[in-house]
């Protein structure tokens, strides 16, 4: 059986007593079948199997590993936003034994991205974590320790340290350039078609911890990071709750569209 098939035949037990059904329409894809068995999240909204394991597949595929109802509260424009565990999801998507080992890897995978910035030394190519993130230049101690010297290696392009440091910018190797700003300069514009066609460009970095993101082009302005979790608006590049201020999801920002970024903010997690 294939993953499609077994996702169409995923019901409920309508003799689990642990689950509370409701006969209203699913506040995810806002199926009204009322031979559809919806039930109720933590958060008060209903689900289906099929409509919450989409939803949260797709959360994973944009790299977040915690999981927001995307349902808009009751006569409002706002997202409920409510957290779920990953227990409460497992349940009521009625997880398959292949789906929990994707989920659970891929939360895995994610969680340690976000926590834990580290990356080989193109010297013993030992893993190295890098504690300022503010500096390029990363002393690796196996070896220092191994050559009797310190031996420093840039963070940008993975090469012996060259020149003097710290520095946040480049080393003096050839070619040691920022990628991320290169992309930040270069990327193509996008439409928004939901946001009055509203043109931007189509990757950005989140304003609060410097991750580079890209816009689906689809629904609203406004996307939660992957790695701070922090929800900001793609044109005008505020945080979500500051930007709703003056405008809603769909509507073009007071202050217009923010230009293209020429640097990326540094994310000081004692302060997110």
């Amino acid at each position: 059986m294939t993953t499609q098939q077994q996702e169409q035949e995923k019901r409920y037990d309508p003799g689990d007593s642990t689950l509370k059904f409701v006969t209203r329409p699913d506040d995810i894809t806002l199926d009204d079948d009322p031979d559809t068995l919806r039930a109720e999240m933590s958060c008060g909204h209903a689900v289906t199997p099929q409509s919450l394991t989409a939803w949260c597949r797709s959360l994973l595929d944009q790299g977040q590993y915690k999981f927001l109802c995307p349902a808009l509260k009751e006569g409002t424009v706002k997202k409920c936003g409510a957290l779920w565990s990953y227990q409460e999801v497992r349940k009521l998507a009625v997880l398959t034994a292949d789906e929990q080992k994707h989920f659970e890897e891929a939360m895995a995978a994610l969680a340690a991205a976000e926590f834990c910035e580290y990356k080989s030394c193109p010297g013993c190519l030992s893993v190295v974590e890098r504690e300022d993130h503010m500096n390029l230049n990363v002393r690796c101690t196996i070896c220092s320790a191994e050559m009797g010297q310190v031996y420093e290696f840039c963070w940008q392009c993975l090469k012996q340290w060259k020149g003097p440091g710290p520095r946040s910018d480049r080393c003096e190797n050839d070619g040691c350039t920022n990628k991320d700003l290169e992309l930040l300069k270069k990327c193509p514009m996008i439409t928004l078609p939901e946001v009055n066609n509203v043109q931007c460009p189509a990757i950005r970095a989140c304003p609060t911890c410097g991750l580079l993101v890209e816009h689906d082009k689809t629904g609203c302005k406004n996307i939660i990071c992957s790695r701070c979790q922090k929800e900001f608006c793609f044109v005008c590049l505020k945080l979500t709750p500051n930007c709703l201020k003056t405008s809603s999801y769909f509507e073009l920002c007071s202050d217009g569209v923010a230009p293209r970024q020429t640097s990326i903010p540094c994310w000081n997690r004692s302060n997110p």
